[in-house]
């Protein structure tokens, strides 16, 4: 069960999967330009101690942490019915919560695990954009962030299921925006390349060229995703090395794509 922890007032910001890495710099960039921010996890432990550390980082906000399994189909439900009991209203939704696993398709990867990981990158980010959505279009302001990745912009074999939930979310934040231009509601994606988080351990691929090999560093990510969402940008990539090579890409078969994307 997701859990308020205390009350805030005012238009405030939440973000999912907030207790490490992009998630908590996104958080920590929202504090300090004044927000409310509630954070989001299922960890109960990190999402404390995330908690914490940004409330002494920005004691003039208010720093609520609600625990919730986004890998479940109910957890965006108990999530939003904790956004509501806690009086919190949301101007800033940003759909941060992914993991990713990591190996050969036929015989390596648990089903199990894939399909949890497509109901959090993908169909938690549907639900929770269909709960709050409203309200911001009934107040005609509001900003939506989505963490894709560079990963939704090839195809990325043996990490096949990952990149279709990322191209499922940017696919989806592209559409949206453009369904609410005129609103006051803005849709940014955040295209990160590969970035300094536990994302690699957690997928089963910290021994893979590209975990051990040059790791943007996630506060960057985030900062140049927040601006990119308060200018109102339609996506950002980031860093600058996977700009160039996205624009690259655009001129490669799929086939080719895939070769040179691949998660060896």
């Amino acid at each position: 069960m997701a859990e308020a922890h205390r009350r805030a007032p005012g238009v405030g910001a939440l973000v999912t999967g907030a207790s490490s890495g992009i998630g908590f710099e996104i958080a920590a960039c929202l504090a300090e330009r004044g927000h409310n921010v509630m954070i989001v996890s299922e960890d109960e432990t990190r999402l404390r101690a995330a908690a914490e550390a940004l409330q002494t980082r920005f004691p003039d906000q208010h720093i609520i942490p609600i625990r919730a399994d986004l890998s479940h189909q109910d957890g965006p439900q108990a999530l939003y019915d904790a956004v509501v009991q806690s009086g919190q209203d949301i101007g800033i939704l940003v759909n941060n919560a992914g993991v990713g696993v990591w190996g050969p398709f036929a015989d390596h990867t648990n089903l199990k695990k894939e399909l949890a990981m497509i109901q959090l990158n993908a169909t938690s980010a549907v639900q929770l954009t269909k709960k709050f959505l409203p309200r911001m279009l009934e107040q005609k302001s509001g900003r939506l962030l989505f963490t894709a990745s560079v990963a939704s912009l090839t195809p990325i074999p043996l990490a096949t299921v990952y990149g279709a939930t990322k191209a499922f979310l940017y696919s989806f934040a592209e559409g949206l925006r453009e369904e609410l231009k005129g609103t006051g509601v803005t849709v940014t994606a955040l295209l990160p390349g590969a970035t300094a988080t536990n994302w690699f351990d957690r997928a089963g691929a910290g021994a893979t060229k590209t975990a051990q090999g040059s790791l943007a560093d996630p506060h960057e990510v985030a900062e140049a995703g927040v601006e990119a969402m308060m200018r109102g940008d339609d996506h950002v990539v980031t860093p600058f090395k996977d700009r160039v090579q996205a624009v690259l890409s655009k001129f490669m078969s799929p086939p080719a794509q895939a070769q040179q994307s691949r998660l060896d």
